[in-house]
């Protein structure tokens, strides 16, 4: 989950790198660090901690080239410290090679290392790299890193820059990692994500597994790791830099939940055709003919992309009538599930990039079953793999705990399941009609679930120093019920968890007091009286409810002890409705007790590794 960058041009190069690397922090943040080539000397600067570290140190012993790479690191081998930050470097000292990733035989090609006299100095993967490149001796370095990256097992991108040849930069990708090249600023660049980029360009080109890029001033050469030369491939980011900028707000956080009206519009309009019976535009998801061949579908997702999945197996159930699995990506990779060519897989993934959903899906097309994919990222890895592609079209989303992205993968989800109903022919076309109308009443409905924000704070005041707590929801409500928890346990570090209502006297029920609070998804649905009666059983244990209900519920008001109202909303809206006061609640709760929202502690924004 690290972030990797590199630029050689006429600029002078650490300025441009701290600047894409903060760009980069969402990927990790434990340490960062530089490797510049200054008069043909190495020039390495690292610090543990955030990049603003780093930014001291170079203030105090500063450097200037016009080649360099760079690293923001989230610790997998070795814990964070100046030792183990990136970038590193050989016994000599005149190469330098950052990483993201890991490698499988890294102990093994360690121990060859140290017999043949190479000495490390830090505890992760990646340093065996550099010293397996040093081992080759006077090669190009471009054929050295070729030959070392043969050697290597595991899912990686790097990029290494040499003393010797001070004007090349040699890139790597193979497995999961992201890796872009592009052409902007005065000279050739490298990135993990494109966000990095856009400063300077919308032009990139992506690496493929068992891939290299060789950058020089005024060139950009691809090619495999056998030496195969490769033609360029430009894709045109349709993001902005200006998308990744806060405008105002104290979080990205916040900004992007309070965007999340605009990005369910620009979601679902791609899917949608109002001059059609049905309001759908045909192919605009997989081809109808294998909707109507499948059998049943297999939703696959990690963290809030999981809970999205489980979301949209009720609107599939329920519309499409049919069958729906739900499976955490990295179980389903590694449980073997019984999958066939009438098997239709559905991954989601903000990122496009997550290791688990990726090697899931690499499972799955070797069963013949056919996937589509939902996510954000044009050109990504999991885009590529799959059949067909529904893109979110959220812009970048830069705060770690997912907002938009989430409610978009709703929207997304919400309008496929209306064309598995259309192609299986069990939703006619005036069904289907309704049912887009309703979906069109969704930005707006989600504008109003900001306006919530308010007595939210206000209640977030009431919990901010409990130790725990409990979400309980119904229905198409326990996935946001789940999400909910999720959110408040990633950034504010309270422990919570979201459970069906239905499951409270299984277990659960033993936790209440009268310091608990649970927090109660109750709109006015067809399984409200059940909610009710949830409640009561809460309150009859001195338990302190928090109930997210439909405004002007004067009934629930009588039995909860805090309400959110909610915007009254169509059955396929409410998730994205719910989702709001939720966000803001878990937002409110981690600013008071001084957390740092947009970068919780131990995490990252994409997992691209296991």
């Amino acid at each position: 989950m690290c972030g990797i960058v590199g630029y050689v041009g006429d600029k002078d190069a650490a300025p441009l790198l701290i600047e894409a690397l903060k760009r980069l922090e969402y990927r990790g943040y434990d340490s960062s660090g530089l490797a510049v080539i200054d008069g043909g000397r190495l020039e390495i600067r690292r610090r543990v901690g955030k990049i603003v570290n780093l930014e001291r140190l170079l203030l105090e012993d500063p450097v200037q080239a016009h080649v360099g790479i760079g690293h923001t690191r989230w610790a997998t081998h070795g814990p964070p410290s100046d030792a183990n930050a990136h970038p590193h470097t050989d016994c000599s000292r005149t190469l330098a090679v950052v990483h993201n990733g890991i490698i499988e035989n890294h102990a093994r090609l360690r121990r060859e290392l140290e017999r043949a006299g190479h000495a490390f100095t830090s505890s992760t993967d990646t340093e065996v790299i550099v010293h397996l490149i040093e081992s080759l001796g006077e090669l190009p370095l471009e054929d050295a890193t070729a030959r070392a990256v043969a050697r290597l097992r595991g899912a990686f991108a790097l990029a290494v820059v040499s003393a010797r040849e001070p004007d090349v930069i040699v890139a790597a990708r193979n497995g999961g990692p992201p890796l872009i090249v592009a052409s902007g600023a005065g000279g050739e660049l490298l990135a993990s994500d494109v966000s990095a980029l856009l400063t300077y360009t919308r032009d990139v080109q992506i690496l493929e597994d068992g891939e290299m890029a060789v950058l020089s001033p005024g060139r950009i050469r691809l090619r495999t790791f056998a030496g195969r030369a490769l033609p360029a491939r430009i894709v045109h980011a349709d993001w902005s830099a200006a998308d990744s900028e806060k405008d105002g707000y104290p979080h990205f956080m916040l900004k992007e939940i309070h965007e999340q009206p605009r990005a369910i519009g620009m979601t679902m309009a791609p899917l949608l055709d109002p001059g059609r019976k049905d309001g759908l535009r045909p192919g605009a998801c997989l081809d109808a003919a294998t909707l109507a061949r499948a059998r049943r579908l297999l939703l696959l997702g990690c963290g809030t992309s999981w809970h999205a999945a489980l979301a949209a197996k009720y609107m599939i159930e329920a519309v499409g009538r049919l069958p729906v699995e739900v499976d955490v990506a990295s179980e389903s990779r590694d449980r073997r599930p019984v999958l066939d060519r009438d098997t239709v897989v559905v991954a989601i993934s903000q990122s496009g990039e997550t290791a688990d959903t990726l090697g899931a899906v690499k499972c799955a097309r070797a069963t013949g079953a056919a996937v589509l994919a939902v996510c954000n990222v044009v050109g990504s890895s999991l885009a590529r793999a799959a059949d067909a592609v529904i893109y979110t079209r959220t812009g970048p989303e830069i705060g770690v705990a997912s907002t938009k992205a989430f409610t978009s993968q709703l929207a997304a989800l919400a309008v496929f399941a209306l064309h598995v109903g259309r192609a299986r022919g069990v939703l006619s076309a005036a069904d289907a009609r309704a049912l887009v109308e309703a979906l069109g009443e969704a930005p707006g409905l989600v504008r109003a679930a900001l306006d919530t924000d308010t007595r939210v704070a206000e209640i977030a005041r009431l919990i901010y120093e409990c130790t725990s707590c409990l979400y309980l929801g119904r229905g198409i409500d326990v996935p946001l019920a789940m999400e909910g928890a999720l959110k408040l346990k990633e950034i504010s570090y309270i422990h919570a968890e979201g459970y069906p209502a239905g499951e409270m006297k299984h277990g659960p029920i033993a936790l209440i007091d009268g310091t608990l609070p649970v927090v109660v998804l109750a709109p006015r649905d067809r399984l409200y009286d059940k909610m009710l009666g949830c409640i009561e059983e809460v309150k009859a244990r001195h338990g302190v409810v928090i109930a997210l209900a439909t405004e002007g519920d004067d009934a629930i008001g009588e039995r909860a002890d805090h309400i959110i109202p909610c915007p009254a909303a169509p059955e396929l809206v409410q998730p994205m409705v719910l989702a709001v006061p939720l966000q803001l609640l878990a937002y409110h709760v981690a600013v008071l007790r001084h957390c740092d929202v947009d970068q919780p502690r131990n995490l990252a924004k994409s997992v691209t590794v296991e």
